[in-house]
């Protein structure tokens, strides 16, 4: 299996199960490619904190789910090992976020990788680093993984 085929497999297998992020969020996941994922979220009103913006604990949920599906792409399994995020713009009921996470290195057990969250109108609402840990096991069942 290629890494393209493996990294797509990886998303449909997590996603399939994933209640949090697609249930309780309202997430969708638009993409699970080697080392990189993309998800989206409407900004609805049970995600509206006192001030009436988006809590910044969704928005880290959005970011935090979008670093699991990239960090597990390569199907060995991988956990947080930690993470920050900094809030730069706060997003409104109806905004629609995007969050697209890339891996910016991958060494033995450790791999580190940014999540962007953005608005519709592609203003930055927040940037997340994750460090991200791999256990034993992997997402699905594979032959020969590489």
């Amino acid at each position: 299996m290629n890494p393209q085929e493996r990294a797509r497999k990886v998303g449909e297998t997590m996603f399939a199960v994933d209640t949090a992020s697609k249930n309780t969020m309202g997430m969708e996941l638009l993409a699970c490619e080697p080392g990189r994922a993309v998800m989206r979220m409407p900004v609805q009103p049970l995600h509206l904190n006192g001030h009436q913006i988006c809590h910044g604990g969704f928005i880290f949920t959005l970011a935090d789910s979008t670093f699991a599906f990239a960090c597990n792409s390569h199907n060995r399994n991988a956990v947080a090992a930690g993470c920050s995020i900094e809030f730069l713009r706060p997003a409104h009921a109806g905004d629609v976020l995007t969050c697209e996470g890339v891996e910016q290195t991958l060494s033995g057990r450790h791999g580190i990788y940014d999540m962007r969250v953005s608005n519709q109108r592609g203003e930055v609402v927040a940037m997340f680093r994750g460090k991200s840990a791999v256990i034993a096991g992997t997402v699905f069942p594979e032959d020969n993984p590489s």
